[in-house]
């Protein structure tokens, strides 16, 4: 790779593997949070109710960035299997090993994430 340091895809492997556990495990503990809110006004007060669907909705919507991450490490380790890993989507060139120790999923180099600069720079 570019900054002179190998690409080791056992360990990229390893930590994509890890964190996709770790999603898995933290969907599966706040189940009951993205559970529905009941409507049963005698055993739970307007405002607690109100709390307990804004708390939902937070739990729902951290559900939809997991699931999200968890596509991201997906396609990583498809890139691993195919021999494509460590290369960026967009352009082809190689990303940086610390750009891949940072964010193991990530499809794009630096340059391509961050798009062309003002008019003429990039």
């Amino acid at each position: 790779m570019s900054d002179d340091t190998p690409l080791d895809l056992d360990h990229f492997r390893a930590l994509l593997d890890s964190r996709l556990a770790e999603i898995d495990a933290l969907t599966q503990s706040s189940k009951d949070s993205r559970a529905p809110v009941t409507l049963d006004q005698q055993s739970v007060g307007r405002l607690s109710r109100m709390d307990a669907m804004q708390g939902q909705a937070m739990a729902l919507a951290t559900d939809e960035r997991r699931k999200t991450e968890r596509l991201r490490i997906r396609a990583a380790l498809a890139r691993i299997d195919s021999g494509d890993y460590g290369y960026c989507l967009k352009c082809g060139d190689e990303i940086p090993v610390k750009r891949l120790q940072l964010d193991p999923a990530t499809p794009v180099c630096v340059d391509c994430v961050s798009g062309p600069g003002p008019a003429g720079t990039g």
